[in-house]
């Protein structure tokens, strides 16, 4: 029959010398070499990433002005427009870049977006406007066509800008573009 003594502090369960846990400085320094490297490594793919993303964020504000004014065109059988603003209250008349626009209704603002930077909005035109029948129309009043572009200076990724089209009046699309990391 075997007796339990009890154990005594720094023996385990065999009466041993409690082995001291931890890392060698040669362990140590091999593994900070190898999170350096690792790191080197996946900096610039995480860059592509993030810039990525902004593009695509912007892109994605610019589909939902563009789909709030045609929503509100046809829920208020009224003209509403999405224009380029500078002062967040009024539309701007002369074309220029869409840092700021507005969605609106009449003299009424219902919604101000803004250009998160270092993204660059662009466009043709100063106003999209949407009739109550939720299409946009030129001054003409034949469908409008436009296409609004976001753009992120960067030589990593390629594909620096976000095409965003209206096309026959009504039909949003939003396409990567290679800038070769230039806006136009």
């Amino acid at each position: 029959m075997k007796l339990c003594q009890p154990e005594r502090a720094g023996q385990d369960s065999r009466g041993v010398g409690a082995r001291v846990r931890g890392f060698t400085l040669l362990e140590l320094l091999v593994t900070v070499a190898i999170v350096a490297i690792l790191a080197t490594l996946a900096i610039p793919s995480f860059t592509e990433v993030i810039n990525s993303n902004r593009l695509t964020a912007q892109a994605n504000e610019l589909v939902t002005s563009v789909q709030l004014a045609r929503t509100e065109a046809i829920r208020r059988n009224a003209t509403v427009r999405v224009c380029r603003s500078t002062d967040g209250a009024t539309c701007a008349g002369a074309a220029g870049a869409w840092d700021q626009w507005l969605v609106m209704a009449g003299a009424t603002v219902l919604r101000d977006f803004r250009s998160k930077a270092p993204v660059a909005v662009t466009a043709s035109a100063d106003t999209i406007t949407f009739r109550a029948d939720g299409l946009a129309r030129n001054a003409a009043g034949g469908l409008a066509a436009e296409t609004f572009t976001a753009c992120i200076v960067t030589t990593r990724p390629e594909l620096n800008q976000r095409a965003v089209r209206i096309q026959s009046g009504s039909r949003v699309s939003t396409t990567p573009v290679n800038g070769d990391g230039a806006c136009p």
